[in-house]
């Protein structure tokens, strides 16, 4: 009997499109004649919409929007047979935050990569700082507010970001990936400008000290004993790497595997277990740390689902590290149910 994987994707949130090509390049990857894929497309109000069975490729990322009213289902309708498995391909908030997952501990099912700790506290950066600080992870400085502080004292929250980072810094939503709404500030008057753009996507904001340094980032996957990939290096053309440059123009480099001493290789793995770890990931995550002039390392961030896309990093890794597209997914397939056996373990009774 196949195995069924549902593919979750889309979703409410910034990064919907995102879901969308990481979705199709899964769909477009998977063994058939390993698994039945059942597509199910959350548009971005929310509801949830359940295609037909997948048979052959999918040419255009477009087609995944299909949202007509006989397909509408309840998320408690997912569970159909034994011998499945869910696979979130949701990215930013309402996906990738531990929201679903948390959906998917309360149904029963098991799920491909992190569970409610590791997504929610990955997804939020100024929580997941906090984490790693605690692990004694290096990383650069930051300062993080929320928008109520914002609104209520402007100058305030100025004047302590100023106190505590050198210009050019680093404007973040607390809770969104793949870029959007990130900006860099030079000066006062882009700082504000820049949060005015953050606070549209989050009310939590982190602002982070600009650094010179290569940007490193590093595949992990695995449950209790998480392994790790070759290191990648990305080159943006641009000043940083922006939401165009990942997903729409390519106007970057990704170097496979980055040109760094073993002694570097073997302190990145090291660090990036120990981030893992420290967060309780399962299934998957990419950590990107900056490389200084001085050789220092300082971990940037985790991505507990990052993309899937024909351009993505994490696939590009795993594909250099001897472990293609479809193994990768089988693998984390495999990764999915040993996690969800683990859990059976686990009492819930007190007599």
């Amino acid at each position: 009997m196949k195995t069924k994987i549902h593919l979750l994707f889309g979703g409410k949130s910034a990064e919907h499109k995102v879901s969308l090509q990481t979705a199709k390049a899964v769909m477009n990857a998977v063994d058939q004649t390993k698994y039945e894929v059942q597509p199910i497309y959350i548009d971005a109000t929310g509801t949830w919409h359940k295609g037909g069975l997948l048979e052959g490729k999918v040419d255009d990322a477009k087609l995944l929007e299909f949202k007509q009213a006989e397909q509408s289902v309840s998320p408690l309708t997912l569970t159909e047979k034994e011998n499945e498995v869910v696979f979130p391909l949701l990215h930013g908030p309402n996906g990738e935050d531990g929201t679903v997952q948390g959906l998917l501990e309360l149904l029963n099912l098991p799920y491909v990569g992190n569970g409610v700790l590791a997504s929610s506290a990955g997804m939020d950066k100024i929580a997941m700082k906090a984490i790693f600080a605690q692990a004694g992870l290096a990383q650069v400085g930051y300062v993080g507010f929320i928008r109520k502080e914002w609104e209520d004292n402007q100058q305030k929250v100025i004047s302590d970001i100023e106190e505590k980072l050198p210009y050019p810094c680093f404007v973040k939503p607390a809770n969104l990936g793949s870029s959007v709404g990130i900006n860099k500030a030079s000066d006062r008057n882009s700082l504000v400008e820049a949060i005015k753009e953050a606070l549209q996507y989050d009310r939590r904001i982190i602002v982070e000290e600009g650094v010179t340094a290569r940007e490193i980032e590093i595949g992990v996957i695995g449950n209790e004993e998480p392994e790790c990939s070759v290191v990648g290096e990305i080159v943006p053309k641009t000043e940083f790497y922006d939401y165009q440059s990942k997903y729409e123009d390519g106007d970057t480099a990704l170097i496979i595997p980055a040109d760094v001493s073993d002694n570097t290789y073997q302190k990145i793995q090291e660090m990036a277990v120990k981030a893992y770890k420290a967060l309780d990931c399962s299934g998957l995550a990419r950590m990107d740390f900056f490389l200084t002039e001085n050789n220092e390392i300082l971990i940037n961030e985790v991505n507990t689902m990052p993309g899937f896309t024909p351009v993505s990093m994490f696939p590009l890794l795993w594909a250099n590290s001897g472990l293609d597209y479809p193994a990768l997914i089988n693998k984390l397939v495999e990764l999915a149910l040993e996690r969800h056996e683990e859990k059976t373990k686990i009492r819930y009774t007190f007599d």
